[in-house]
């Protein structure tokens, strides 16, 4: 979109993924391409610094909701359980579509008519559900009851579908609609296909399965960590128009578990909506409350510094490895090859230059092939016997190889063979897990092109 060149997945070509939220950092890109600050550090933290931006923001959105419907108070208790939560410190400045929903969904909040709320306003909130449908369809999810609690306390219903559903459903969808269609080349509605991929067709368990309680048992206590014990307090203890945003958070957990592919940042957008509680628990405990907020900082510190700074860095930090490519005279001649699990990596954002790069790759089958496994799987079934048979012939070697450590004792006698030698060991993790290794290696293929 705009260096003329990258990488596109199949969720793209598949009409999966709409260019409304990646027209964001497009943007962004383009505005340091004219003004000639395209460094790929700035194409690297920008679009963090960018997010992070929004998400302060959005914390101070859900700190003047909470003082408009209590007092000021109770909202630094809900603000300060939102800010010391491990899991906002570690996915509020991603640039995952997840993030983006998380944050308008708070920003919607602050404008939804909770009874009390002296900042409800009915237009402004549904726009901005709406804006977070567009760029994640499941954002309507931990919508339905509240939206469907507000229809039934509206005394104008007439007016609210007419005057703000419609209009505001009609223009989001329609922008949504003129953008994919500049950027596809053909009318697509990706809500539609969105739906079909996950919900209808349920291919995302092609990405793995959990039992159906995964959210309950391990999903939810994990994202809430040491403020569990404070939520269900505060469930217990708050007042009667809170219930309505307990109803969304037992709702949204209970429709994803009728989804057999899980993950922890799918249930994110509902982390606000329960820092309401931890706060509301918080200031109830008076006497105990200096105690109890010094045991919330401490335990979320560890593990927010930890996953946020060490945990599986390598994929990051392998990257400025493959980085320097780009200033070698040789870049023409590189060839990179990442031989891991597919997306384990970043990709051209943080690279930018037009590299030859390859990963393995693990598009689902969408034609109903029950035999099918994708590139990645055949790959991992026979390491060895894959690279012999994919690089037969010398002139096609990649200069570069990139993989975990776990892969390295498999694959020796193809390194030995055809010339590689270790140039660079990255650590990841302390917990390696099955293709997922403690170190990254990058390995250069002879001496003639030497970049280190």
């Amino acid at each position: 979109m705009v260096f003329n060149y990258g990488h596109l997945t199949w969720e793209w070509t598949n009409g999966l993924r709409g260019y409304s939220y990646p027209l964001i950092f497009a943007s962004i890109y383009k505005a340091l391409q004219l003004l000639g600050q395209d460094d790929v550090q700035l194409l690297i933290w920008v679009p963090r610094l960018a997010q992070a931006v929004l998400a302060a923001f959005a914390d101070v959105k859900l700190y003047s909701l909470v003082q408009h419907l209590e007092n000021a108070e109770t909202a630094k208790c809900v603000y300060f359980c939102q800010l010391c939560s491990w899991f906002t410190w570690y996915s509020c400045t991603r640039t995952l579509t997840n993030t983006m929903e998380t944050l308008l969904t708070i920003f919607a909040l602050s404008y939804y008519p909770i009874k009390g709320s002296k900042t409800g306003s009915s237009s402004k909130y549904l726009a901005l559900v709406a804006l977070a449908i567009v760029i994640r369809p499941t954002a309507i999810i931990p919508w339905i009851p509240l939206v469907f609690s507000h229809f039934l306390q509206e005394q104008r219903k007439a007016d609210l579908i007419l005057h703000n559903c419609i209009p505001i459903g009609l223009v989001t969808v329609g922008t949504s609609l003129i953008i994919d269609r500049v950027f596809f080349g053909e009318w697509v509605l990706v809500q539609l296909n969105f739906l079909k991929f996950n919900v209808l067709q349920n291919l995302g368990t092609f990405y793995g399965s959990h039992p159906w309680h995964w959210y309950f048992t391990q999903g939810l206590p994990v994202i809430l960590g040491t403020h569990l014990p404070f939520f269900i307090h505060g469930c217990v203890l708050a007042a009667k128009r809170y219930r309505i945003l307990l109803l969304a958070v037992i709702w949204t957990v209970v429709v994803y578990s009728m989804l057999s592919h899980k993950e922890f940042r799918f249930i994110y957008p509902i982390l606000p909506f329960c820092m309401v509680f931890c706060g509301y628990s918080l200031k109830h405990l008076k006497a105990w409350k200096k105690s109890a907020a010094s045991f919330l900082l401490l335990s979320n510190l560890l593990p927010a510094l930890y996953t946020g700074l060490i945990h599986q860095r390598g994929a990051l930090d392998v990257m400025s490895h493959i980085q320097q490519l780009c200033d070698n005279s040789h870049q023409s001649q590189a060839f990179v090859f990442i031989m891991m699990p597919c997306h384990s990596t970043p990709f051209y954002s943080h690279v930018h230059c037009p590299l030859k790069m390859r990963f393995l790759q693990c598009p689902p089958d969408l034609t109903g092939n029950e035999s099918y496994i994708d590139e990645a799987d055949v790959f991992y079934s026979n390491p060895l016997g894959w690279l012999n048979k994919e690089f037969d012939n010398n002139t096609l070697l990649p200069s570069h190889l990139i993989f975990f450590s776990v892969l390295e004792q498999e694959i020796s006698s193809f390194l030995a063979l055809r010339g590689y030698e270790k140039t660079a060991t990255v650590f990841h993790t302390h917990v390696p897990q099955g293709r997922v290794g403690s170190h990254i290696y990058v390995y250069r293929k002879g001496t003639e092109m030497n970049h280190t």
